[in-house]
C-alpha cells in the first residue's frame, strides 16, 4: 500500500467512521435508569389526584419507571398508622422500583407528599433528588396560628395522655387541612408523630437535614395559602445545591402539579445525571 493511501485508511479508523463501530468490551455511555415515587396530597388518594396523575402519565412517556401509589394519609387510609410506618411504605415502594431496574430515585411530592418526601430523605432513604410541589401539612403553622388552635388543641392533648401513660387509647382529634376541619381518630401517640411541630412531618424540622448532596426542585402557587411564608418556613432552611430551583407559578395549590411538568422533564434528569 503506497504511503498516501496508508495515512488514508489511517484517516478514515480514527475520524469520524470510529464511531460507526462498536468494539467488544469497550465500555459505552448511558444514561441512568431514572424511577419516581409519586406521593399525592392529603385526603384524595391516587386515583382522585389529576394534577399528579398527568405527571404520571408525561414521566411514563419519558420512558421512566413511576409508581403512584395510595399512601396512608389518603381518603380510604387517612392517616393510618403512624409517620415511622409511612417511611417504611415509602422505602418498600422505593425498592420496588429498584427492583424493576431504576438506577436514580426521584421522589415526588404534592401538599402532604412534600414533608413525607423529605422526611424519607432526612432519614437517609434512598433518594438521589427532591420535587416538592404546593407544599402542605405544617405541624409548626398548625400550632402557633391563632386560626388552627383546634389542632394545637388536640396536639396539647395527645401530649397530656401519652405523659399520663394512655397514648395507646383510641381518641378523636384535629386536623385542617386547605381550610377544612377535619375529624382523626387514632391514638393520642400516633396522632403525635402526624402532628407534633418538632416531629419529622414539620418541613422546618427536616429540611435542614435533608442530604446536601440531594438536588430539589421546589414549586409553588402564587395563590397558594402558603405562597407568602414557604421560603422562611423551610425552603431556605434546606441545604445548598447547585441543581436546586425554587420556582413561583401561576395558579393555586392543586394547580402545581400540571403547571411545572415540562420543566420537570427536562430538570429531573439533568438533575439526576
Amino acid at each position: 500500500m503506497r504511503r498516501r493511501q496508508f495515512h488514508a485508511f489511517l484517516h478514515a479508523l480514527t475520524g469520524s467512521a470510529l464511531g460507526a463501530f462498536a468494539f467488544p468490551g469497550l465500555a459505552q455511555p448511558t444514561t441512568p435508569k431514572i424511577g419516581v415515587l409519586l406521593l399525592h396530597g392529603k385526603n384524595p388518594g391516587s386515583n382522585q389526584d389529576p394534577g399528579m396523575g398527568g405527571l404520571k402519565t408525561a414521566f411514563e412517556a419519558a420512558g421512566w419507571k413511576v409508581l403512584f401509589p395510595d399512601m396512608p394519609w389518603s381518603r380510604t387510609r387517612y392517616l393510618e398508622g403512624d409517620w415511622d410506618g409511612a417511611m417504611q411504605e415509602i422505602g418498600t415502594h422505593v425498592r420496588t422500583l429498584q427492583d424493576q431496574g431504576a438506577e436514580r430515585i426521584v421522589l415526588a411530592g404534592h401538599s402532604m407528599g412534600v414533608p413525607a418526601s423529605m422526611g424519607f430523605a432526612a432519614r437517609g432513604g434512598t433518594v438521589h433528588a427532591l420535587v416538592l410541589l404546593a407544599p402542605g401539612h405544617v405541624p409548626r403553622g398548625y400550632y402557633t396560628v391563632p386560626a388552627l388552635k383546634a389542632v394545637r388543641d388536640s396536639v396539647d392533648e395527645a401530649r397530656a395522655l401519652v405523659a399520663a401513660g394512655k397514648g395507646d387509647s383510641v381518641e378523636r382529634f384535629a386536623d385542617i387541612n386547605q381550610g377544612r376541619r377535619m375529624p382523626v381518630v387514632t391514638t393520642a401517640r400516633r396522632y403525635l408523630t402526624w402532628f407534633d411541630p418538632e416531629s419529622d412531618a414539620d418541613m422546618g424540622v427536616t429540611a435542614p437535614r435533608v442530604p446536601a448532596s440531594v438536588p430539589v426542585f421546589t414549586a409553588i402557587g402564587e395563590s397558594d395559602p402558603l405562597f407568602k411564608g414557604i421560603r422562611a418556613y423551610f425552603v431556605d432552611k434546606l441545604p445548598s445545591h447547585p441543581r436546586s430551583q425554587y420556582v413561583e407559578v401561576g395558579g393555586g395549590h392543586l394547580d402545581t402539579p400540571a403547571n411545572v411538568r415540562d420543566r420537570l422533564l427536562s430538570w429531573i434528569p439533568a438533575a439526576v445525571a
